[in-house]
């Protein structure tokens, strides 16, 4: 998993719940904190960080995913050149489309060990857009709040409703329908 992830993480545990309890998940993850954000490092790291914030703060751990999932989104977005296709979207739909179609296309490209999610669109239309996330991860909180940062930043109205397709949660489906 790219560093980027990780500082962007601490970050926000940082701002939100201050220096002290950044430094107690740390302490209780036997993480010393540091990560660049173009290395790379093992996503159990930060499941390990994520539950442990969850059990310093009495906030589930999937809620915790989603909140950095959606305040990440921003940031993640700006690291794209401004002439991507991905950066020319117009709406959520197409940019979640592009996430598959660009995004991951080019994080293989520049990292080839790189195993990013994938997405398997099922169907779309003007209104609803239903796909199957797909990640040994098993991180779909994240990916919602994703989803909820793109439709703020496209100003949208998402109803979004997910669904396991396993057990181990590395397969979910999400329908997501536009809301007027």
């Amino acid at each position: 998993m790219k560093g980027i992830i990780f500082t962007e993480f601490l970050d926000l545990v940082e701002n939100h719940f201050g220096l002290e309890v950044l430094d107690q998940i740390l302490e209780m993850s036997e993480d010393q904190g540091i990560y660049t954000s173009v290395g790379s490092y093992d996503h159990k790291d930060l499941v390990k960080l994520i539950v442990n914030l969850s059990k310093t703060s009495d906030v589930p751990a999937n809620q915790l995913q989603e909140v950095f999932g959606e305040s990440v989104f921003k940031k993640l977005l700006a690291t794209m050149p401004p002439a991507a296709a991905v950066a020319q979207s117009t709406n959520s739909f197409e940019f979640i489309r592009h996430v598959e179609d660009y995004i991951h296309v080019e994080v293989k490209k520049l990292y080839p060990d790189a195993v990013p999610p994938s997405f398997e669109f099922i169907s779309e239309t003007e209104t609803e857009l239903v796909l199957n996330y797909k990640s040994a991860r098993c991180m779909s909180h994240v990916c919602l709040g994703l989803i909820k940062g793109c439709a703020n930043h496209f100003e949208q109205k998402l109803d979004i409703q997910m669904k396991p397709l396993n057990e181990t949660g590395s397969e979910v489906r999400f329908n997501i329908t536009l809301v007027n």
